[in-house]
């Protein structure tokens, strides 16, 4: 798994059916990426919404939150849109698990993303990374203390 002060690899993958997304396209934001095992599962789910309650939190960091699965892209929309889901969950799904390969958080044995949380800085390099039990949701604690100390260190 990749860490503090690695440098985050650029990627593309569909943020919607017809959209692709790439994180050089937040160059200059701090950005949160948030790794989960799948759509419709409990643990993910909530968290999810919680990160979704999080959002005007986030943006007081200049960051911009990420959701990361191996599912397609049209089970992100339906997944997204049955949670009123206010940020992109982008679809790692073919080649299968490439991103989470990347970041070396994938599952070889499940077939899915290992549950992680990345913050990046507005320079691209990783500050906090951390990867959770799949059955435990992580919350927000430790993104935004990780948010908090690139504050401060840019003070």
């Amino acid at each position: 798994m990749l860490q503090k002060g690695d440098k985050a690899p650029d990627f593309e993958l569909f943020a919607t059916p017809d959209q692709k997304f790439s994180i050089s396209e937040l160059k200059g934001k701090n950005i949160i990426l948030a790794f989960y095992p799948a759509d419709w599962s409990p643990v993910c789910s909530d968290q999810m919404a919680l990160y979704n309650e999080m959002l005007k939190y986030f943006s007081k960091y200049e960051a911009t939150i990420l959701g990361i699965s191996v599912d397609s892209k049209w089970s992100h929309l339906a997944f997204s849109q049955s949670r009123t889901l206010h940020f992109p969950l982008l679809a790692d799904f073919e080649p299968k698990g490439e991103v989470s390969k990347l970041y070396g958080v994938y599952n070889e044995k499940e077939g899915e993303s290992n549950r992680a949380l990345f913050v990046i800085d507005k320079e691209g390099i990783i500050a906090w990374s951390y990867l959770s039990p799949a059955a435990i949701n992580p919350g927000a604690d430790g993104i935004l203390d990780a948010l908090e100390s690139l504050t401060s260190k840019n003070q």
